[in-house]
């Protein structure tokens, strides 16, 4: 027997590989398949299932185009509905991979058709639990994802989540090793370990949501401080649900070229966004009026969802020569299909012509330092909340890049502001989304907090956060 986590830390997602006997199966999968068909191969074994755990909110999974590639069935617990042809199994059903088995348990609550996957071994013991998004690592999954799906309030779901817990996956045996959808990072949970594997056991001691006195008190802990899902976690679940363009396609018309002036007539006949995936570094410098700035070497994929929300929305990329398959490839896991091109010889190919580019106002910590002790300033502070909370620039505004489009129309055109987040990563995408929409009245600061915690800017912790809730005007 054979189990493999394939872990992407961009989306802090872990897909499975299991094998035995010959015959594999593989649960929730990423989009791109090759990966899982060079692995079938290289072991010489026979895809017998493609299991999911549920409707994805946050990824596009390749289950369609696996199955399609591999005549392998796609598996979905009960209560699932879907547009193209799957096998809804029953609670306690059982499914054969050579000498193991999977037993469905059906474990709603964080969505109606949420079920778990208890592998069984050679010798009928029973060894792993494929949790999905029903029990994480410290947490457990959100419950307010499927409510207007359902009708339900997230408490209600939030009731389903605990007897599913209490009654299912609690009476395990410690010793099952648990093996959950995400890790820390993802949107889907509130309080996820770095970990990605851990005893059930060892959850049972240490994940709050295990320890609740009663079905009250814990509705009452899961529900607590969830942030507002990212817009584009609906349109993710229909595709899941519904089916999609097939990658190898997405990634074909992604990955045509266009030389500069091709790339600027498209740009406007299309109305597509330009997307910049380099370094902020090198963005700040010098890149395309109205173009965006999401950097390839941060968790580019979950904030092209928050920020872009729009998966229809058509796309050219701004790539360093070689990253245009990752880009596209990235785009596409989280259900941007609409990539029409990017530019060849990329932003060095346009600066050689006589087009015009823009820049961003970028200042290092030092002189911002100087700049706000001889007058009375405005600073606005990025990060998120929590890391506002733990310790900030007395005086600065809380405003995380994740709701930038909610509070960028209480941005005053008249009055300047520095700006900063954690480290240049997400200022440098707020600055190139406030530029796109006119705003030109800040100054970026370079390295971002990691910066300016190293000169003598005073700082505040959480008793000062009052000012998150004031308005910029």
């Amino acid at each position: 027997m054979k189990i493999e986590q394939i872990y992407t830390g961009c989306l802090a997602q872990g897909a499975y590989y299991m094998s035995s006997g010959g015959e594999a199966a593989i649960l929730d999968p990423l989009r791109e398949t090759q990966p899982y068909l060079e692995r079938l191969e290289k072991d010489g074994v026979k895809l017998k299932y493609i299991f999911e755990t549920h409707f994805h909110a946050d990824f596009v999974s390749g289950h369609i185009d696996l199955s399609k590639r591999t005549g392998a069935p796609i598996v979905y617990g009960p209560a699932a509905k879907t547009e193209f042809e799957a096998i809804i199994a029953e609670d306690n059903q059982i499914f054969e991979i050579g000498n193991i088995k999977i037993k469905v348990l059906h474990t709603p609550g964080h969505t109606l058709e949420s079920s778990s996957y208890l592998l069984i071994d050679e010798s009928g013991v029973e060894k792993a639990l494929f949790s999905g998004d029903t029990l994480f690592l410290g947490d457990v999954g959100r419950p307010d994802l499927a409510q207007k799906a359902t009708d339900m309030t997230q408490e209600e779901l939030a009731g389903l989540l605990y007897d599913s817990l209490y009654e299912k996956i609690l009476p395990l045996n410690d010793k099952i090793i648990v093996y959950p959808a995400h890790g820390a990072g993802s949107a889907c949970g509130k309080n996820m370990q770095k970990e990605t594997v851990d005893t059930l056991g060892n959850q049972k001691k240490t994940n709050y949501a295990l320890n609740q006195k009663d079905k009250e008190s814990f509705i009452k802990e899961v529900t607590d401080g969830l942030l507002p899902p990212p817009p584009y976690f609906g349109m993710n679940v229909m595709m899941n649900k519904n089916g999609y363009h097939c990658f190898e396609e997405v990634l074909s018309k992604g990955l045509r070229a266009f030389e500069p002036e091709q790339f600027a007539e498209m740009a406007e006949a299309s109305g597509a966004l330009i997307l910049d995936v380099r370094s902020n570094l090198k963005f700040v410098k010098g890149f395309i009026p109205q173009s965006v700035n999401i950097g390839l070497d941060g968790d580019f994929a979950p904030w092209v969802g928050a920020l872009i929300a729009d998966v229809n929305q058509p796309i050219l990329l701004i790539t360093e020569e070689g990253d245009e398959e990752e880009a596209v490839t990235r785009l596409s896991r989280v259900g941007f299909d609409h990539v029409l091109g990017f530019l060849e010889g990329g932003f060095d190919a346009w600066e050689k012509t006589d087009k015009e580019m823009d820049s961003v106002n970028r200042i290092s910590a030092e002189q911002f330092e100087q700049e706000i002790k001889e007058k009375d300033v405005k600073i606005i502070d990025i990060r998120r909340e929590s890391e506002y909370n733990a310790e900030h620039i007395h005086e600065a505004y809380s405003k995380p890049l994740a709701y930038i489009n909610e509070w960028i129309h209480e941005v005053q055109p008249e009055e300047h502001f520095y700006m900063h987040c954690g480290s240049g990563y997400r200022s440098t995408m707020a600055a190139s989304i406030l530029q796109a929409r006119g705003y030109r009245n800040f100054t970026e600061v370079e390295g971002g907090f990691k910066a300016i915690a190293s000169t003598g800017i005073p700082t505040s912790d959480f008793v000062c956060q009052t000012k998150v809730l004031n308005k910029l005007e």
